[in-house]
């Protein structure tokens, strides 16, 4: 069942189930939603009070997750308009003319990107294979030397690593229960430090995989800054 409390001037919506335990538990999931377990029994009434205690926790932690949830901005994929790489902002040009095309292509020029195609209906297509093609260049090689470099430190030299690349509408990265690091090919778009931050975040889920004060000292260890290069890649991709 779906409630809701009124916290201030926001309101939380969360889910709540009951099941055969004993105390309440309240659960953030990394697609914002709130998810409570309460002993059968337990009044709505008291769920509601315990989560209005908690109501700093849970917006703390949906505000932690935004950080992984891409926002897409409505493009129409013609010149002028401004596309990131690694962190740059490029000028898209769109260039048609048969005397110019001798292949359908894109490339890095200057402060542009420079796409070559004589139906200006396949710039979409095309720019979003080149992204494509450069996060498969490039991120798995800075997450190898990552994962190489942490499972040393923590004595992890027989973990194999595991990695693969898959779009998510939700989320920046995430780190499967066998150990697998996958990472958004979207992340192309951010700072070499916003994609660091998002690799030592996943690493750290081989050490603890839920958010516990532990898993945030780890990862606070392991990138002392990690939080200035979370709030630019909140800010960057908006």
């Amino acid at each position: 069942m779906t409630e809701a409390i009124e916290f201030g001037s926001r309101i939380i919506m969360f889910r709540l189930e009951f099941s055969d335990r004993k105390s309440l538990g309240i659960t953030v999931t990394p697609e914002l939603e709130v998810l409570v377990k309460a002993p059968v029994g337990t009044s709505l009434e008291k769920v509601k009070e315990k989560i209005k205690k908690k109501a700093p926790w849970i917006i703390k932690q949906q505000s932690f997750f935004l950080s992984f949830q891409p926002r897409t901005t409505k493009r129409k994929f013609i010149s002028g308009e401004t596309y990131l790489y690694l962190g740059r902002q490029y000028r898209l040009k769109v260039i048609s003319d048969l005397a110019d095309v001798k292949h359908e292509e894109v490339k890095l020029k200057g402060q542009f990107i420079e796409v070559y195609t004589i139906e200006k209906v396949r710039t979409k297509e095309l720019l979003e294979k080149w992204y494509l093609e450069k996060a498969k260049e490039k991120l798995p090689k800075m997450a190898k030397e990552m994962f190489d470099a942490f499972a040393a430190r923590k004595n992890l030299s027989l973990l194999p690593f595991q990695f693969s690349l898959r779009n998510m509408s939700t989320r920046w990265g995430s780190c499967t229960s066998k150990g697998r690091i996958i990472l958004n090919p979207e992340l192309i778009k951010a700072p070499k430090g916003c994609i660091e931050y998002v690799i030592i975040h996943e690493l750290c889920h081989l050490i603890y995989h839920d958010h516990t004060q532990k898993f945030l000292d780890l990862q606070t260890r392991e990138m002392n800054d990690w939080e200035k290069w979370k709030m630019k890649l909140e800010k960057l991709l908006a």
